[in-house]
């Protein structure tokens, strides 16, 4: 089993998601270790872009607050290298292909493998393009991870059984954020995922209460949160680790039974 797998092998997954370097850096790392601590299976590492098209309002200002704040995909690297002197939890990057791009694909995934990152998601590249990522992915060890949307229907099958890691299923269309119901059928969608593939799926987009994630790990196999947990950030800024961990914690908790 791979990594990115084992963080499903005890029950529902809880994904949370954090923007790099929002509100610092070392916040950061200080928010992984305190995630791990109250439950969180897999966590996914946001690398901030200027430019960030799946993403809602909140998430984009707080792309903005790092990169202002001078983070840059190398210092992220470096952060990373220190987390994995303490912690082996399974962790992804999210980011755009820009900042792959800008970077060298080449360089930018060896390096990821290299300080331990177990996959990468890259949301606005389409099924169809993914190959010249997903190539040099396999050379080194990391899983990219496919994204499966609500629109997707003839093509879930065909993306499904080439997937990697895990699946993750959007629950709604649109930009990411918190949402007060999500109308999408996702049985449906999670149904189809798992006639053609073995691997995890988790949900993401919208999810931010105890009920909603109960509802959604109900259909799937874990749950992803991001925006709740980065308006958190903002508010509480060099002081919102605690409040985080409290939320994670509580979501966590909803779902373990299940």
């Amino acid at each position: 089993m791979n990594k990115i797998q084992d963080a499903f092998a005890n029950g529902k997954a809880f994904i949370p998601f954090i923007t790099c370097g929002d509100p610092s850096l070392e916040i950061t790392e200080q928010l992984v270790y305190a995630m791990e601590k109250v439950g969180a299976d897999l966590i996914e590492l946001g690398i901030p872009f200027s430019d960030p098209t799946a993403e809602g309002p909140v998430i984009q200002e707080a792309n903005n607050r790092a990169l202002f704040g001078g983070v840059t995909t190398d210092k992220i690297f470096d952060m990373v290298r220190d987390i994995r002197k303490n912690t082996q939890i399974p962790m992804v990057f999210m980011t755009y292909a820009n900042v792959v791009f800008s970077y060298g694909i080449e360089r930018f995934v060896k390096n990821a493998a290299e300080v331990g990152m177990n996959g990468i998601i890259l949301p606005d590249v389409p099924f169809e393009e993914k190959e010249e990522f997903a190539v040099t992915c396999r050379k080194y060890g990391l899983d990219l991870i496919s994204l499966i949307a609500p629109t997707s229907h003839e093509r879930i099958a065909k993306i499904a059984s080439a997937a990697e890691g895990f699946i993750y299923c959007v629950s709604s269309l649109g930009v990411t954020g918190v949402r007060s119901e999500i109308t999408t059928d996702i049985g449906e969608m999670v149904r189809l995922v798992r006639e053609n593939s073995r691997i995890p799926c988790a949900i993401g987009f919208g999810i931010s209460t105890p009920e909603q994630a109960v509802k959604m790990a109900k259909e799937a196999d874990g749950v992803i949160v991001g925006s709740a947990i980065v308006k958190l950030c903002k508010e509480y800024g060099t002081d919102c680790v605690p409040k985080v961990a409290e939320y994670v914690k509580s979501m966590k908790d909803a779902i373990t039974d299940l």
